[in-house]
C-alpha cells in the first residue's frame, strides 16, 4: 500500500533521513521506533507531504507523492505530537468545523462525529471547552481530528508523549480499534509503546533503518541469548575482543562506550555458564574490572544495541 525507496532529507548539511526503504501493507499497525532526534518525525512529515524529500520516493497505492498530493491527502489523517486543537471551542463545535473544512457533507457529519465520539471515547465530554480537557482527552480529541475524514491510513506522531499510565492504556486501546480496518503508523522513542501496539517494529538511528520486523519475530530473536556487561579500567577495545571472543560461547564482543572506563556488552549462549571463565581471563590482565553483571536478552537490550552512542 505504501512504498518508499531511497528516501532521504537534508536539512543543509544535516542528514535527517538517510536513504530509507521500505514498504508498509493496507491493515498493519507499524511502529517507528528510536530515540529523539533519530528521524521519526522527519520520516511522518515526508509521508503526509509536509515535507518534501530531498530524494527517493513515496507512493500510497497508485498515486505518488509528487504528484498526486492533494489527492493522497484525501487518504490521510495526520496527528502531530502536539494536537493542533482551538482549546476555546466545544468539543462538538471544533469536530464539526473540521469536518466541513474537510468537506463532509452536512447529511453525513451528525453520524460521522457520534461514531468518532463513541471510538475515542469522548462522547461524555462534547459539550466541554477543549481547554478544560486533561491532556489525555485532548489527545483523544486530536486523534478524532485526525479520524474525520474516515481515512485509509492513520499517522500519529508520539500519540502518548507526556500522559499518565492510564491515559496510555486508553490510546493504546483506541489505536488497536482503529487499526482493526486501517494502516496505522505511529512514531515513538519508548519500548513499552511499540510492543504493546504495533504487529510491526521499524527501528531508526541516525535517519537510517536499523531493523525492521514483525514484533513478534524480534521478541523471538532477544529470546535464548544473555547479555553480560562489563565495564573496565586501563583496558583498549581491541585487545578485549581479541581475548574475550576466543572463549566458547561469547557469540559477539560489543562496546557500548568509552568514556573514563570501557564499557563492553558480552553476547553469550545460554548453554554454558561462562561468568568463571570471562573472569579468569580478564583477572589473568592489568584490567580493572569495575562491574560484571548478567542479563537475560529483550528487546529492551535489542533497542540499545541498535540505537546507542558509540
Amino acid at each position: 500500500m505504501i512504498q518508499v525507496e531511497n528516501l532521504s532529507k537534508f536539512y543543509n548539511d544535516l542528514c535527517a533521513v538517510d536513504n530509507i526503504s521500505l514498504k508498509i501493507e493496507k491493515g498493519e499497525i507499524v511502529g517507528i521506533l528510536g530515540p529523539n532526534g533519530a528521524g521519526k518525525t522527519t520520516m511522518l512529515r515526508m509521508l503526509t507531504g509536509y515535507f518534501m524529500p530531498s530524494s527517493g520516493t513515496i507512493t500510497i497505492g497508485t498515486l505518488s507523492i509528487e504528484k498526486d498530493m492533494l489527492t493522497i491527502k484525501k487518504t490521510l489523517g495526520y496527528l502531530p505530537e502536539s494536537a493542533p486543537l482551538y482549546k476555546e471551542m466545544i468539543v462538538f463545535d471544533y469536530l464539526s468545523l473540521i469536518a466541513s473544512i474537510r468537506g463532509i457533507k452536512k447529511s453525513k457529519k451528525l453520524t460521522q462525529i457520534k461514531k468518532l465520539a463513541t471510538l475515542c471515547s469522548i462522547d461524555q465530554i462534547m459539550h466541554k471547552t477543549i481547554n478544560e480537557l486533561s491532556k489525555g482527552l485532548k489527545q483523544r480529541v486530536g486523534i478524532a481530528h485526525a479520524m474525520i475524514n474516515d481515512p485509509e491510513i492513520l499517522i500519529l506522531d508520539e500519540p502518548t508523549s507526556g500522559l499518565d499510565p492510564n491515559q496510555i492504556i486508553e490510546i493504546r486501546k483506541i489505536i488497536r480499534k482503529i487499526g482493526k480496518t486501517k494502516t496505522v503508523i505511529l512514531s515513538t522513542h519508548i519500548l513499552s509503546e511499540a510492543e504493546a501496539t504495533c504487529d510491526r517494529i521499524i527501528i531508526i538511528n541516525k535517519g537510517k533503518i536499523v531493523a525492521d520486523d514483525k514484533t513478534e519475530n524480534l521478541k523471538k530473536h532477544s529470546k535464548g541469548k544473555r547479555m553480560i556487561n562489563l565495564s573496565l579500567k586501563n583496558a583498549e577495545f581491541k585487545n578485549v575482543d581479541n581475548l574475550l571472543s576466543k572463549i566458547k560461547g561469547v557469540n559477539r564482543v560489543a562496546l557500548i562506550n568509552k568514556n573514563q572506563q570501557l564499557n563492553i556488552a558480552l553476547e553469550c549462549s545460554p548453554k554454558k555458564e561462562l561468568r568463571q571463565e570471562i573472569y579468569q581471563n580478564i583477572k589473568n590482565t592489568d584490567w580493572i574490572l569495575t562491574e560484571f553483571h548478567q542479563k537475560a536478552k529483550n528487546l529492551e537490550t535489542i533497542f540499545s544495541e541498535l540505537t546507542r552512542e558509540i
